[in-house]
């Protein structure tokens, strides 16, 4: 299978905000249409609003935020 393809499933699966079960395929998406902030990723995708108020998904969102200024996807 195709590295591209098995990163973009992975992407699907895996949940960045287990509170609001949001995967990191949307955090990404919310990331290249331009929230280049925690706070503006937060608002476009409702991470961060759940039961533990972002302390799971902030530093995953901070990273994400982080490997895409650094052209790591």
């Amino acid at each position: 299978m195709d590295e591209k393809l098995n990163a973009d499933i992975m992407d699907k699966l895996t949940k960045v905000c287990l509170c609001k079960g949001i995967p990191r395929s949307s955090i990404k998406k919310a990331i290249l249409e331009g929230a280049d902030t925690l706070e503006k990723v937060q608002r476009k995708t409702g991470a961060g609003s759940g039961g533990c108020g972002g302390k799971r998904c902030t530093p995953k969102i901070l990273e994400l935020l982080e490997q895409h200024n650094n052209g790591e996807w």
